[in-house]
Parts: C-alpha cells; sequence; structure tokens
C-alpha cells in the first residue's frame, strides 16, 4: 500500500468512527457533563484535571457506544432515510459485527472511566446508554412515548457532570436533569416535524400525536413553558448549592421567552422552515444556560 492510500485509508476510518458515535452529537453532550461538573466543584470538591479529563473521554465513549448500538439495531431503517442511509452500516461501509466490537468496547473503556471517578457516575452512565439502546431505540417504531423515555438518558449527562464533582446525587444534580430532561421535548419535536417524511419512510413515531397538528405544537409549546420554570429554579433557593443570581435568573428567563417565541411561531406556521428555526433556539438556549450558570457560579 502507497503512502496515499494509507492516508486515504486512515482518513476513511476515522470519517466512519465519527459517523459511527455521531461525534457532533456526543461532544454536545460531553459539553453538558463539563458544565455539570463546572457547576458541582467547590472547596469540599476541589477541581480535578484528572476527573474532567475521565469525564470527557468516558462521556464521549459511553455516548458514542449508544449511537454505534442504535445504528446496528436501525440499520435496515436507517437505509431507507435519507439523511441516515449513507451512514457506515447502512451503506454496508462497515459490518454490523464491526459495529458492536467498537460499540462493546466504547462501552468498557467509559465504564471503566466513569467508575474510577466514582461508582454513582458509572452507575449512572450504565443507566443512560440501557436506557437509550433498549428501551429507547426499540420503541421508536412503536409509540411516540419513545421521545419521553428517551428523555431520561438524554437528559443524564449535565447532571452526571455534578455527579461527578460531588460523588451525590440530590436536588442540584435532580434540577440540572429537570432542565434537560423538559428541554429533549421541544427539541426533538421540532426535529421530528421538519423530518417527518423521512421518518415516515422508516415508521419511526416522534412526534406526541403521530401528526404535525396543532396538538403537537400545544405540547411542545408546554414543554417549554415547564423548561422556562425549571430553568430559573436555582435563583429561589430551593435547590441546595446550585443557585444562581436574580441576573443571571432574568437572562435565562429572557433566553427562555425567546425560544417560546419560535414555539408559539412553530404553532402559527406549522411549516418545517418554523419548526428547523425552533430546534437552532434549543440548541442554542441549553448551550447559552449552562454558559449562564457557569459565568454566574464565578461571578459571585
Amino acid at each position: 500500500m502507497n503512502p496515499t492510500e494509507n492516508t486515504l485509508s486512515l482518513k476513511s476510518v476515522y470519517i466512519d468512527f465519527k459517523e459511527i458515535t455521531k461525534a457532533g452529537l456526543a461532544v454536545s453532550v460531553v459539553f453538558s457533563s463539563i458544565a455539570g461538573y463546572l457547576l458541582g466543584f467547590d472547596n469540599y470538591n476541589p477541581f480535578s484535571w484528572s476527573t474532567l479529563i475521565m469525564l470527557v473521554v468516558g462521556g464521549y465513549c459511553m455516548v458514542g457506544a449508544s449511537n454505534a448500538f442504535n445504528q446496528v439495531i436501525e440499520k435496515d431503517l436507517d437505509a431507507l432515510m435519507d439523511r441516515t442511509k449513507n451512514r457506515p452500516v447502512p451503506s454496508g461501509r462497515m459490518s454490523s459485527n464491526t459495529a458492536l466490537i467498537i460499540a462493546s468496547a466504547l462501552t468498557i473503556i467509559g465504564l471503566i472511566l466513569l467508575y474510577l471517578i466514582n461508582p454513582k457516575t458509572a452507575m449512572f452512565g450504565a443507566i443512560s446508554i440501557f436506557l437509550y439502546t433498549s428501551l429507547y431505540t426499540p420503541l421508536k417504531t412503536k409509540t411516540p412515548l419513545s421521545v419521553f423515555v428517551g428523555a431520561f438518558p438524554g437528559a443524564i449527562p449535565f447532571m452526571l457532570g455534578w455527579v461527578a464533582a460531588t460523588g451525590n446525587f440530590g436536588i442540584e444534580a435532580g434540577t440540572l436533569f429537570l432542565i434537560q430532561f423538559f428541554w429533549q421535548f421541544p427539541h426533538f419535536w421540532a426535529i421530528g416535524w421538519f423530518l417527518f417524511e423521512d421518518y415516515e419512510k422508516a415508521g419511526f413515531f416522534m412526534l406526541p400525536t403521530g401528526k404535525k397538528d396543532d396538538k403537537t405544537a400545544l405540547q411542545t409549546i408546554l414543554y417549554t413553558i415547564w423548561l422556562i420554570v425549571a430553568s430559573i429554579l436555582p435563583v429561589f433557593g430551593f435547590t441546595g448549592q446550585l443557585k444562581i443570581s436574580i441576573v443571571a435568573a432574568i437572562l435565562v428567563l429572557l433566553l427562555g421567552l425567546w425560544m417560546l417565541y419560535y414555539a408559539l411561531r412553530l404553532r402559527k406556521l406549522g411549516t418545517s422552515k418554523a419548526a428547523k428555526q425552533l430546534m437552532l433556539a434549543s440548541v442554542f438556549y441549553i448551550t447559552m444556560l449552562q454558559m449562564i450558570y457557569i459565568i454566574d457560579k464565578f461571578l459571585r
């Protein structure tokens, strides 16, 4: 093999690894864990670079493993959808056995790294991968409740960082979980709306009513409101060591109202463009919320 072929081979392996682990999604999930860790450490639980690195690598492994298992299970369905038919497994570039080996290796490495932080972090990591692969994935073709089930593993990363920092799951970690739990619904229903026709090809039920209708839009609005309420809870002093200032709460509230505007707009217009705008707004919202929480902690 000449150097050019070798380079192309390494590049293709790298690209396939990124796709099988959904690198973009995995990085955003790891960012949530980092945010939770930065919020969790204090004088009693001092900052540790080694812990943070293990959280980042272990977290990526767990998310990557979940995505790889998911793509093996859904390979025939992925082949039916335009947005997924070119993934490594459904396209035939990677065998199911190879993907399973990668997923299994990532699971083992991820669990070991998270366990080295503390047992509770590893436990929640294991729960996340189990719920995602064993419940959420098979339910996607059975019932719209799959999004509700999928919201549980999807909400774990933010609070996982807190557990990694403190070794405890209390009201603080529970609040972080609640915020990301409610966030899942408008985010994924927006995706389910503008990709409705593509999901329909594979028989996926992603919208609460199974249709792009007013009831789905209303539920999206309702969960956005619950998200706004959950996001400002720390300002009232009911969430233990997780606190935010009045200024931070106002900023988060304004951010939430901005996202609510796009949810209301989706109901009014009902277009794929409006749904995509809500999805993008939701990504911006959760990123900025975490940044505001972190900056507020260090400024107080």
